[in-house]
């Protein structure tokens, strides 16, 4: 019998919930020995249930945290196993605990429960597009909760300031530096960099800062914010928008010029482009479903046929070297980066399996939510546009979406070395003066409870002791 060990931090608190996978998919079995929750597991989930049990609105803040946890794994596990029926019932229970505006795990489980609804929903696509048939989607809301998730959040912050100094380290003598930006919607990175170029003893080098984003006016801001701040430095200076999404750049359009010192920024950006080789793995099944159907294959033949080298297999082999993914890198490669900095989620949100997701996404989201609940008020308008527009729609994507539409396919440092390495990049350890920077930026900011750890050679921004994002620095290789 598999046990899962599920960490939470409620409160600041550390929660360790053992979980029985096969107990879970029973209803009304726990393995946990707190007698509310041992009450809640004899009860009988039938539907129709009318009002809930009395004492279920008066447990405290931890029974009620493990009773929300225990009723997500049997609901995702319904949800997994097609058992709609109990997982409505489960839903029911769900409902009359979980908050959006309640404790940190009444939060999470609001988020989560829609997440699981969305995605019973999707088995009924008309209902689901006529429930979403007015959603719309506003730039200037998304611009919006990213800037109060870099305010609210350091990691952001620290992911700029370990990039920054990168950059000054590596472009020392450099008197032409072109930089790339991957993700370019954050001027602050970009005018605290000019600030120190402009410090320069020898002088400013003339900069060039190609910002790509899907959105013109994102863009446009940056470019007059930049601008702006270069002029008043007096730093020779450029910023060339390009305007796409990031699976559809073509290298061409970033004008590299021979001379220049080339870095790319990628924040937060290169797990979606797995979303891509996701789509080239269906396309690919379908084809051999095709292919069995007109040529009755054997299923030895099928298999075979999915396992080909050339074939988007789910193998640990194949996710290091994926078709998008590795055409990408080999593109960045080729501009001959004399400094890549990489900045991922450090959780493993693409494995095929719907239970494996939602537990990785649990332990993950439980921190982030953590996080704000240990700095800002539970009523901040600017929290909850956090937790509902940013976590919560990340939430969404993981548990509800499947192939190209699920985006976000985060995966832990170890996959991404394996990845970059393929490509011909060489780690590039951080030095010391890089990790008095981030440290040095928690203490200006008081921020109580966040920490950096190095990991061979890499960042490690942690919440408490809980790795939450990996930040790792990337050279030219000339060969591979």
């Amino acid at each position: 019998m598999q046990i899962l060990f599920i960490y939470f931090m409620i409160s600041s608190e550390i929660y360790w919930f053992p979980l029985s996978i096969e107990m879970a998919q029973e209803e009304g079995s726990s393995s946990v020995s707190s007698s509310p929750l041992q009450m809640f597991s004899m009860m009988s989930l039938s539907p129709g249930l009318g009002s809930p049990y009395p004492w279920l609105r008066e447990m405290k803040s931890e029974e009620r945290g493990l009773c929300l946890i225990h009723l997500l794994v049997v609901c995702a596990n319904h949800v997994s196993s097609g058992s709609i029926e109990n997982a409505n019932v489960s839903l029911e229970y769900i409902s009359h605990l979980a908050s959006p505006v309640g404790d940190t795990m009444q939060r999470i489980a609001a988020y989560f429960t829609e997440a699981l609804a969305d995605r019973v929903l999707k088995g009924w696509p008309g209902l689901h597009k006529a429930l979403n048939s007015t959603k719309i989607t506003c730039v200037a809301d998304e611009i919006l909760v990213h800037k109060l998730f870099f305010e609210f959040c350091p990691f952001l912050k620290l992911s700029y300031v370990i990039t920054n100094q990168a950059i000054l380290e590596t472009m020392e003598e450099e008197k032409v530096v072109h930089i790339i930006d991957l993700n370019s919607f954050e001027p602050t990175q970009w005018v605290t960099l000019l600030q120190a170029l402009s410090a320069r003893p020898q002088g400013p080098p003339h900069l060039r800062i190609t910002g790509i984003h899907e959105q013109k006016e994102v863009l446009d801001q940056m470019a007059h914010r930049l601008n702006a701040e270069a002029e008043k430095l007096d730093v020779p200076f450029q910023f060339h928008p390009v305007v796409c999404r990031l699976e559809n750049l073509d290298t061409e359009s970033l004008r590299v010029k021979t001379g220049e010192a080339v870095a790319i920024s990628s924040v937060l950006q290169l797990h979606t482009l797995l979303a891509v080789d996701d789509e080239m793995l269906q396309n690919k099944t379908a084809n051999a479903a095709h292919l069995q159907r007109v040529l009755q294959m054997n299923t030895h033949t099928l298999g075979e046929f999915l396992e080909s080298p050339d074939s988007a297999s789910s193998s640990p082999k194949f996710s290091a070297s994926s078709h998008k993914m590795i055409s990408f890198l080999n593109a960045l490669w080729g501009l001959s980066p004399k400094l890549m900095v990489v900045t991922e989620q450090e959780s493993n949100h693409n494995g095929l399996s719907l239970m494996d997701r939602i537990m990785e996404a649990l332990n993950f989201y439980a921190a982030l939510f953590d996080c704000l609940e240990s700095t800002v008020p539970r009523a901040s308008i600017e929290r909850q546009k956090i937790e509902k527009m940013l976590f919560g729609e990340e939430i969404r994507n993981i548990i509800a979406c499947e192939g190209v539409e699920r985006k976000k396919r985060h995966e832990k440092l170890d996959k991404w070395i394996s990845r970059l390495e393929l490509a011909g990049f060489g780690k590039v350890p951080f030095s010391y003066h890089v990790m008095l920077q981030a440290r040095r930026l928690l203490q200006s900011y008081n921020y109580h409870g966040y920490k950096i750890k190095e990991e061979n050679g890499c960042f490690m921004i942690c919440w408490q002791d809980q790795p939450l994002f990996s930040v790792s620095a990337w050279r030219f290789r000339q060969y591979r």
